[in-house]
């Protein structure tokens, strides 16, 4: 029987965050700052799947890049500019804002596509990549779920979810999906800390209304 990618692998009814669990532990022995982040994060903090996920991301820090040099030797990374087509192989050269994102392809199994993005921090807190005024300690910007898979706080991905696209006014269908499903969970702190974070960065945004 010919495999198939495990990115486009079938969601199993029966152990829907499978996936998941395999992109935890290809980065288990990265000894850096790491989680599962964008939509399986809104998933993984439900404990429930939600909707099908076209990839899976993973969030690091930019400023470990040291570590990823040795992490990725064999993963073939390429990164990409923003606003630019195309990906570049990347040979470990320091990556600078605006840079953020890397397409990897683990040698482990048949895990054929993994997202790295980068994120800034200061040591002590994590810093929103689009106003560094936003931030949060790093201790609370990670959080793990039952089965031992590390995920990105829930308002920060709705953080990063509430830019629209080029041209468009209003969220994406997902990203409102996503943030109709996880508003009803979050805890007072959160709701306030993702209220602040859009009034400094997307005044007038729809989200607020509802977070207030």
């Amino acid at each position: 029987m010919e495999k198939r990618p495990l990115d486009q692998l079938p969601t199993d009814p029966a152990d829907p965050f499978a996936l998941a669990r395999r992109a935890a532990d290809v980065m288990k022995r990265y000894p850096g700052w790491w989680c599962v982040c964008g939509g399986w994060a809104v998933d993984l903090h439900l404990g429930r799947l939600t909707r099908e996920h076209e990839d899976i991301e993973v969030a690091v820090l930019r400023r470990e890049q040291y570590l990823l040099r040795g992490y990725l030797i064999g993963w073939q990374p390429q990164y990409v500019i923003p606003g630019q087509a195309g990906r570049i192989s990347w040979q470990g050269e320091e990556l600078e804002p605006p840079v953020h994102e890397l397409h990897t392809r683990p040698p482990q199994r048949d895990f054929t596509r993994l997202e790295l993005l980068l994120n800034e921090d200061n040591g002590d807190e994590w810093l929103y990549r689009r106003d560094q005024r936003v931030r949060l300690p790093l201790a609370r910007s990670v959080h793990t779920s039952p089965d031992g898979v590390r995920y990105l706080a829930p308002e920060i991905v709705l953080l990063y979810k509430s830019k629209p696209r080029a041209g468009e006014d209003e969220p994406r269908e997902i990203d409102e999906l996503d943030f109709s499903t996880l508003l009803p969970v979050l805890d007072a702190a959160q709701r306030d800390w993702l209220r602040r974070g859009l009034e400094l960065t997307a005044p007038g945004y729809p989200w607020l209304d509802r977070l207030r």
